[in-house]
């Protein structure tokens, strides 16, 4: 992507949700960029192709933006939709939304028209940031201007525009920016963040757990417009004074393995399918000699990726759970005291419980509802009053829709909750029968859902191969007795679907609505 013509030269939160934070001026984006403009103005924040943003530009440009905004007529408070790729204007336009007192909101560069009109209508945006070049840029809505970055009025607008730029006197408890999520199980929600909340995860998670400091160069797969890029490639780094390395396309292995080569970034982000892909392509096991900390997020972490990628790369890789809702991780292994296999223990200043059904506190070692409270979770969802208090409950407890099992203290991940079914009257978890599948020989990748046979719900796998094993009677009758040795028969798949890869979502999970909508389609499975 040709970068657009911007003008840029060659304290602990520990209070709980529930309870009144101070209400002293705070503006996230000063506390993010101020004490890193006094102190390091020459540093390099940003790296982007060839181009390399100090901090010292990366405040003017912020502030540039911000008053950018009110000559186009935004007013604190209003909405933005920002729909870039991860580049340094993507940056610049949060921050300075927030700045400036309105709430910007992170969306794909790549979303059709169709999902870009959804998000300005359901934000009620009154504008959009993008590039003349996107399907995103053909949205419209009566209230709503479309400001494209690439083009010379804006860059003329930006060139002019004041240095200088009065943050909005906003507090930690007022909302500074909202999040949509994916929509895998129907639209996507708007879930609104505050000031505080991001601190919160910068100081318990990025600096308490992970330990990001000055000197890193962090590289995220996942972008900006996830709660889990979010925080990788703009509030850790930021926060620690770091640096980080902006990527505008795919998180294709070959690509990442690119950037990794010319950038040597210290701290990696990434997700399972990426791991496990990356062991499937890299040639030179000293690809990632810079790295010190790999971080994975997003969805579990399959045991033999883990085990693999240690032995490849000599690297541990820290997983943990987190959600749109909660901002970022919020139960995490740690670097030193990784337990393959779980999620690990909860992050510094959360809690965690996990409940049955009715409510009650689930028994040691039983499956359950996971419920989490700590100071980064959402207040509401935007316009979605039933679906607020399903998931925002009494006392800052946020419903996160995952279940799981809890021994000693440490978590272990069963699954989605809408991806649980029973068979034989017992629960599956899908997570755990691809763990097992996962370590046969024969299996690349897997998913595991359901599909009803003579009436009755029976697990199904569908399965990518590895190089040099092809499907067959013989290999399915070995796949589902490696499954036996280990599980009970209930939770062995009855059929196998071979696929030559996987579909994934904009985030890189496995897209497991996709996989149901496609068994809809099917009139039979293989075997």
């Amino acid at each position: 992507m040709a970068r657009p013509p911007f003008p840029v030269q060659s304290s602990t939160l520990a209070r709980w949700r529930g309870k009144e934070f101070m209400t002293e001026t705070f503006n996230i984006a000063c506390e993010l960029l101020d004490h890193n403009i006094t102190a390091r103005p020459d540093k390099a924040a940003i790296f982007f192709g060839p181009e390399v943003v100090t901090y010292g530009e990366l405040g003017q440009l912020v502030n540039r933006f911000g008053n950018l905004l009110g000559q186009y007529g935004v007013s604190p408070g209003d909405r933005v939709l920002i729909g870039l790729p991860d580049c340094p204007e993507c940056i610049v336009a949060f921050l300075g939304s927030i700045k400036y007192g309105a709430w910007p909101v992170l969306a794909s560069d790549l979303m059709p028209e169709q999902a870009c009109r959804f998000l300005l209508e359901d934000s009620g945006a009154s504008a959009l940031i993008t590039l003349s070049w996107t399907d995103a840029a053909k949205a419209r809505t009566p209230s709503c201007r479309t400001i494209t970055i690439d083009d010379e009025e804006f860059l003329d607008a930006m060139t002019a525009a004041s240095v200088e730029l009065n943050p909005f006197p906003a507090r930690r408890e007022d909302i500074a920016f909202m999040l949509y999520t994916s929509g895998s199980t129907g639209k996507p929600k708007g879930v609104p963040h505050r000031h505080g909340d991001i601190l919160f995860t910068t100081d318990m998670f990025g600096n308490g757990v992970l330990g990001i400091r000055e000197e890193d160069v962090c590289f995220s797969a996942s972008k900006l417009f996830h709660a889990y890029g979010l925080a990788n490639s703009l509030s850790f780094p930021l926060r620690a004074g770091a640096s980080v390395v902006l990527h505008p396309g795919k998180s294709s292995a070959p690509e990442v393995l690119e950037v990794v080569s010319a950038y040597q970034p210290t701290v990696f982000f990434g997700v399972p399918t990426l791991y496990n892909t990356l062991l499937m392509t890299l040639d030179d096991k000293d690809a990632f000699e810079p790295v010190r900390l790999c971080v994975s997020s997003g969805e579990a972490l399959p045991v033999p990726t883990y085990q693999r990628w240690k032995e490849v790369m000599g690297l541990e890789i820290v997983d943990g759970i987190g959600s749109t809702e909660a901002l970022h991780v919020f139960i995490s292994n740690r670097s030193g005291d990784v337990r393959p296999g779980t999620s690990g223990f909860p992050v510094p200043s959360y809690e965690v419980k996990i409940v049955d059904d009715s409510g009650a506190p689930a028994a040691s070692g039983e499956p359950g509802h996971l419920l989490v409270r700590g100071g980064s979770t959402a207040p509401y969802y935007w316009n979605r009053p039933e679906e607020t208090r399903e998931t925002m409950l009494e006392d800052g407890w946020l419903r996160t829709g995952d279940i799981y099992i809890e021994n000693e203290g440490c978590y272990r991940y069963w699954g989605r909750a809408d991806d649980m079914f029973k068979a034989d009257a017992q629960w599956v978890s899908p997570v755990i029968v691809e763990e097992v599948l996962r370590g046969h020989k024969a299996v690349a990748e897997c998913a595991v859902t359901w599909r009803l046979i003579g009436g009755l719900q029976k697990p199904l796998a569908f399965v990518v191969l590895k190089p040099g094993f092809e499907e067959s009677f013989l290999l399915f009758r070995d796949l589902r007795a490696h499954v036996l040795d280990r599980l009970p028969e209930h939770m062995c798949p009855v059929q196998m679907e071979y696929r030559s890869e996987l579909p994934k979502n904009e985030a890189g999970k496995v897209d497991r609505v996709r996989l149901r909508t496609d068994l809809k389609s099917m009139p039979s499975a293989r075997s």
